[in-house]
């Protein structure tokens, strides 16, 4: 990197980009493994991953092989012809999924809203002109293009890009009564995420499991679980709903499929999917040949590496020991999720939490309702697991010396 100081690089990032995020003041400017490295040097273990993305962490080496040797073979040609990688990443995600048929994206918003529309179109379809309606659980989160964002059951969200799609209905997450009281004969789908990631880390019940499945059996409407967040090994499973009874007519993907670059799916049952035909959706660069190809690279590794029951091993680990520190740290209120998507709940405010974890090398993040949101990559070593504890440790002693 030239030669330029912190300062300087803030000012030249305010004065052209959209003030949409919250960077501070922190530039980072290269990574290996579950490791960045700051524009003055100093190392971070990266507990964030590009929130739940970085799943094989940074610059791994069979990753930068595949997409540098597709980059020299084809990038891109379009949607009009057929290429390998495209073929192949979808053979790999049918395999691992059960579900019959992809259609890619470029990110998780745009799979939610292909997932939205074909829903719609199977809904006028196989019910009538007016089943058209999805059901969305408050506290979920689902995207910020306009319908997905409708779709995200948190008013506060929706504020300012009024008129919102109509067509969406919410009810609270794990409320089985709720839900069957919001079915009408206009419902098409019911839209979930097993784990609400941006929500709070919150787990659907298994009561609300068995909701979900009788309405599915009785009420044919579809099921969609969005897996953007809880998808590729994040939650020990490939995806979370292979740890329940649910057997979604849709799922959708993004984030970790590619590892960092940008991609996004939606996989479908053949009887759903046939409702998708000649031009009723599209995208320009959805599927080129650079990101199918790390996508299934991505794939492969997740498998040939066993990365799940490391996911699973860490998971364990972590859990029990945030469990130890809990005791000494009543501050910690609660401690849930699954895999390696945890939420620590905290009776501190998390924003503080974040910064003293970035001023001794630890970057992490929130969720909703006070929650920190530990996102470490699926290749984590119990040698960073313990770096993580030893400075959420100093991190809490720290707020407990403020008291």
């Amino acid at each position: 990197m030239e030669n330029i100081s912190k300062e300087a690089i803030v000012k030249r990032g305010e004065a052209v980009l959209m003030n949409t995020y919250k960077r501070d003041e922190k530039v980072l400017v290269s990574g290996k493994q579950a490791w960045v490295t700051a524009d003055d040097g100093k190392d971070y273990l990266d507990f964030v991953s590009g929130i739940a993305t970085n799943v094989l962490g940074h610059a791994d080496e069979g990753l930068v092989e595949a997409i540098t040797q597709q980059a020299k073979q084809l990038i891109h040609t379009s949607n009009l012809y057929w290429t390998l990688p495209g073929i192949e990443l979808a053979e790999a995600l049918v395999e691992v999924s059960g579900l019959a048929k992809v259609f890619f994206a470029n990110s998780g918003t745009e799979a939610n809203e292909g997932a939205i529309k074909l829903a719609r179109k199977w809904g006028l379809e196989a019910k009538g002109e007016s089943a058209v309606e999805i059901i969305t659980m408050q506290q979920s989160f689902h995207g910020r293009t306009i319908a997905s964002l409708t779709a995200t059951g948190q008013k506060e969200m929706h504020h300012g890009f009024g008129p919102i799609v109509p067509g969406f209905n919410y009810v609270p997450f794990n409320d089985a009564q709720a839900l069957k009281h919001a079915l009408t004969s206009n419902t098409c789908a019911i839209l979930l995420e097993v784990i609400q990631g941006e929500g709070g880390i919150n787990l659907m019940s298994d009561a609300f499991i068995e909701t979900v499945n009788q309405i599915q059996k009785e009420a044919n409407v579809l099921i969609l679980i969005d897996e953007i967040q809880t998808g590729m090994g994040r939650t020990g499973s490939m995806f979370a709903f292979q740890q329940t009874s649910l057997q979604p007519d849709i799922i959708t993907l993004a984030k970790g499929l590619g590892g960092g670059v940008p991609i996004g799916a939606v996989l479908a049952t053949e009887a759903t999917a046939k409702h998708f035909g000649l031009s009723a959706h599209g995208s320009t660069f959805g599927g080129n040949p650079l990101a199918t190809a790390a996508g299934l690279y991505i794939v492969k590794a997740i498998k040939e590496r066993d990365l799940l029951a490391n996911v699973q091993q860490q998971s364990r680990y972590l859990v029990e020991k945030l469990t130890s520190l809990q005791q000494s740290f009543p501050v910690i209120k609660e401690i849930r999720g699954k895999g390696l998507l945890i939420g620590i709940e905290l009776d501190v405010p998390v924003t503080e939490v974040i910064r003293l974890a970035y001023e001794q090398g630890l970057l992490v993040t929130s969720s909703k309702h006070n929650v920190l949101r530990i996102l470490p990559p699926l290749t984590v070593t119990k040698r960073e697991m313990d770096y993580f504890l030893t400075i959420f440790k100093s991190v809490l002693e720290k707020l407990s010396e403020k008291a």
